[in-house]
């Protein structure tokens, strides 16, 4: 990846502000919880149903959104814009794929809430 500039960090911060709509301390608390650990994909891309199965892409991915969230501006280097960069494409493609009826408890809802975004959330 190219070096980004100015604007172009601006934009993935303000897009990235806008798809992680959990606050930290609550993304924190949902992934210490059972659900969130029994939701997704390995990188080997099994599906994870239970902890044993270890832990999820989106579960990996939640403690590296609190790591970035934890940063100031002046603090952020360009792995962690990529990691921006993925969370901001994840959500906007698996909001497209939202399913029928009600998601309350739904993988689907479970699996963007570790990557950041409660789609519940108004």
């Amino acid at each position: 990846m190219s070096e980004l500039n100015e604007a172009q960090k601006k934009a993935i911060r303000s897009d990235f502000k806008a798809a992680v709509n959990m606050p930290p301390s609550r993304l924190r608390r949902w992934l210490q919880a059972a659900d969130s650990k029994r939701v997704g994909m390995t990188k080997g891309g099994r599906k994870v149903e239970s902890s044993r199965d270890g832990k999820s892409v989106g579960h990996q991915m939640g403690e590296r959104i609190l790591q970035i969230k934890g940063k100031r501006v002046a603090q952020l280097e360009a792995d962690d814009y990529q990691a921006m960069r993925k969370v901001i494409g994840y959500v906007h493609r698996h909001l497209k794929q939202r399913p029928d009826g009600d998601v309350k408890d739904s993988r689907w809802r479970q699996s963007l809430m570790n990557w950041g975004h409660d789609p519940l959330k108004g």
